[in-house]
Parts: structure tokens; C-alpha cells; sequence
């Protein structure tokens, strides 16, 4: 689906190995019983983390909101786990700003971490970019999002 532009080739593998060990955290997302992409999440207790990984969509399917309301639920499952002190998403140059519609900032860039002479539609290779926000931070911005707006 989104293979070469958004993920390198040789990140199938790690996407495998990601399914072996996660795949009960792996939704998947169906259009007309047909399955349109997915998007994963884990909790990484090491540095007490809930990420948000691998989002796959069909390219016909973008800009109807689902990547949207995938990353949303996996948000609101990772909000409320006691163990995640704050959330990362690590992703490139080409879907960052997609990222930070959720209030995600970004952490580090990594030049040409993937694919270095394919991927990245423009020759060169995609950029490893590391986005997180506090536990906190989301709670807060819920809480703003959530307030009505009232028209005088």
C-alpha cells in the first residue's frame, strides 16, 4: 500500500517480527468488508512509552479521516494505560506534519535513516523523525478539544 514512498522495502521484515510479538495491538481497518489499512500500537515499559506504529492505507482511502480516527482510538487506549508516561510516534519527513495535528512535537531528526538511495519519492532516503508528547499533554489537549463552542 504505502511501499516504496512512506517505508523503505527492507522494513518488511521488521514489520513481520512487529506482528509476531504485537499483533493483538494491531487494528486493521475495513471499508465494504475490504480491509483499506491498519495502524499499531504498543507500550515499550523500558522508558515507559505507548507508540504509535506502523499505519498502512490504501492510497485511494487518504483524506476520508480513517488514519485519523485509527491513530485517535490508539491514542485513547494508550491515554489511559497507567504505565505510559508519554506517547512517540516515529515517522518522516513525508507524514510528520500529520503528526502534529495530534500535538505531537518533534523529538529528533535523523537524515536519510531509511532507504538511503530509494524510498522518499525524490531519490533521496526517508528521514527518521521521533515525535512525542507527554500523557499529560494529550489529557490537556482532550480537554480543550473537548469544550464546546458557544456562538453569542
Amino acid at each position: 500500500m504505502n511501499i516504496p514512498i512512506f517505508f523503505d522495502k527492507n522494513e518488511i521484515e521488521d514489520f513481520e517480527k512487529y506482528l509476531d510479538q504485537n499483533a493483538q495491538t494491531y487494528l486493521t481497518v475495513e471499508v465494504d468488508n475490504t480491509i483499506v489499512g491498519g495502524t499499531g500500537y504498543y507500550i515499550n515499559e523500558k522508558d515507559a512509552s505507548g507508540r504509535i506504529t506502523w499505519i498502512f492505507f490504501d492510497p485511494s482511502y487518504s483524506g476520508k479521516g480513517l488514519g485519523k480516527q485509527s491513530v485517535e482510538h490508539c491514542l485513547k487506549i494508550l491515554s489511559k494505560d497507567k504505565r505510559v508516561e508519554k506517547l512517540i510516534v516515529i515517522t518522516s519527513q513525508l507524514t510528520y506534519k500529520f503528526f502534529e495535528k495530534f500535538y505531537f512535537n518533534i523529538h529528533r531528526i535523523e537524515k536519510n535513516y531509511w532507504g538511503g538511495g530509494g524510498g522518499g519519492g525524490g531519490g533521496g532516503g526517508l528521514d527518521l523523525y521521533e515525535m512525542e508528547m507527554s500523557n499529560e499533554e494529550k489529557s490537556a489537549a482532550d480537554n480543550h478539544n473537548s469544550v464546546p463552542l458557544i456562538n453569542l
